[in-house]
């Protein structure tokens, strides 16, 4: 087979392709075999009509058209591997010749394919770049907002007779109308002041109500079929209550904790608030690394790709004709992408390799998010040829966390900053590829010794031995 590319744009090129004959000859010879099972003609049992009667009675054109789309994707695949190239789309594909009309016509089987590919990019050189993250140091302010936090989990909620104020949980009863028509009404909800989860001038409605006390605002509604349209809304709080914590003791340290003094909940807890911070730093380092390669790289990113998983998106919610909605999922879709290319070019650079261990766990970790068994979560994906995606993904992120490795992490003071925790090492790569090697060699031996047993094996119980 012969193949050809021409780029027409930065992002997308021309695959020009020509398929011998004796190259088509197998899926010519399943389309016989497809047809035979599908045609009934007389004197012919189901499945064993000779080529020539189907020749005949169907017609030479309708079997090299069946062969010509059964093997297309794979002649296809075939010249996308043989060129390197990196399709980001599906192609656009003309058939221009098509071989053995007629009986005896062995011509050749030509077609292009218009494409768009991952473009090719110039990725920074890592050494001699840096990224500063934040300052390691836990305050008393840090420590004091875990504690503030565990306490409210022991906390109670206590009605009170004043008016209602931010962090305060209000029993609401609420009545949305257009116009004269009452649009929705939702009667003892509890709301806490601040949390922003209603609607739009609730908080600012309900502070200062006291119990039994109503207002009215304006404002859009967030869902049904009324959604982001101005409604009033009447609001009245029934009832207004305070979060009452426990006080700051040891008697509170051995009700919240398995410790027995408030001095040791303390010290732990300020343990817990550096070890987030310590991976909150990683988390940093890894957004401000890819972001400062972002912006010193050039990606043109394909249109066409973009376009699709734009109307993709809107089409599963039903928005094709929101103009605002698909310019906010344009932008993000072209971010994400620029992300994608940018990682799976540095990936290469740095030659990642994904281990099947990390692959497991990338697996294991992403059924758990779903809540769906990890078996059936692989299966899945394996069914409908989504391991590829999982393994690129996986490369991405360790192809991210071999960069850190490679750039000079600090801190405010400048001081260097060990992510290995969080980053791993080259040595930990090394010593996690070479044991999957030998787990693999003896893999390889069992099978080997498995074999030679049932090859000199000279009856079927030996076998069975």
């Amino acid at each position: 087979m012969k193949s050809a590319v021409e780029t027409l744009e930065p992002t997308k090129v021309k695959l020009t392709v020509e398929v011998t004959y004796d190259e088509l000859k197998p899926s010519i010879a399943h389309a016989y075999e497809h047809i035979a099972q599908d045609v009934n003609i007389p004197g012919f049992r189901k499945g064993k009509v000779p080529p020539r009667i189907i020749d005949q009675r169907i017609g030479r054109p309708a079997v090299i058209e069946h062969a010509v789309n059964e093997g297309l994707s794979g002649f296809y695949a075939e010249a996308v591997r043989d060129n390197q190239l990196r399709p980001l789309g599906q192609p656009e594909v003309e058939v221009t010749k098509v071989p053995g009309l007629v009986a005896g016509d062995e011509g050749e089987l030509h077609f292009s394919a218009e494409v768009e590919v991952r473009p090719e990019i110039t990725v920074p050189e890592l050494d001699g770049l840096s990224v500063t993250v934040d300052d390691l140091e836990v305050s008393d302010e840090d420590v004091d907002g875990r504690l503030d936090a565990l306490r409210e989990r022991f906390g109670s909620l206590v009605g009170v007779d004043r008016p209602a104020a931010e962090g305060d949980f209000v029993v609401i009863d609420l009545v949305a109308t257009i116009g004269d028509e009452e649009v929705d009404n939702v009667s003892g909800v509890s709301y806490q002041i601040g949390s922003g989860n209603m609607l739009e001038g609730l908080d600012e409605a309900l502070t200062s109500l006291s119990n039994g006390e109503t207002t009215t605002f304006v404002t859009k509604l967030a869902g049904g079929e009324h959604e982001g349209e101005d409604a009033q809304v009447t609001v009245t709080a029934t009832t207004v209550k305070e979060r009452q914590l426990p006080e700051a003791d040891d008697e509170f340290a051995q009700l919240a904790s398995e410790f027995d003094t408030l001095e040791e909940l303390t010290a732990d807890l300020r343990e817990q608030a550096s070890k987030i911070k310590a991976s909150n730093q990683a988390v940093q380092a890894r957004d401000l690394l890819l972001e400062q390669l972002l912006a010193a790289t050039e990606i043109p990113v394909p249109a066409g790709v973009i376009e699709a998983e734009v109307h993709r998106h809107l089409e599963g919610e039903g928005r094709l004709e929101d103009d605002v909605h698909r310019a906010e999922v344009g932008e993000q879709a072209e971010t994400a992408l620029r992300n994608q290319i940018l990682l799976d070019t540095l990936a290469e650079q740095l030659e990642v390799k994904v281990s099947q261990g990390e692959l497991v766990d990338y697996l294991v970790s992403a059924s758990r998010q779903y809540g769906v068994d990890p078996n059936t979560f692989i299966q899945s994906l394996d069914q409908n040829g989504q391991i590829p995606a999982m393994v690129a993904e996986v490369a991405r992120s360790k192809a991210l966390a071999i960069a850190l490795r490679r750039v000079a992490v600090v801190d405010a003071a400048g001081t260097a900053v060990d992510l290995s925790e969080f980053i791993g090492t080259d040595e930990d790569d090394a010593a996690e590829a070479a044991a999957e090697q030998a787990a693999a060699e003896v893999v390889t031996d069992s099978a080997t010794d498995i074999s030679s047993v049932a090859a000199g094996s000279d009856t079927e119980d030996d076998v069975k031995a």
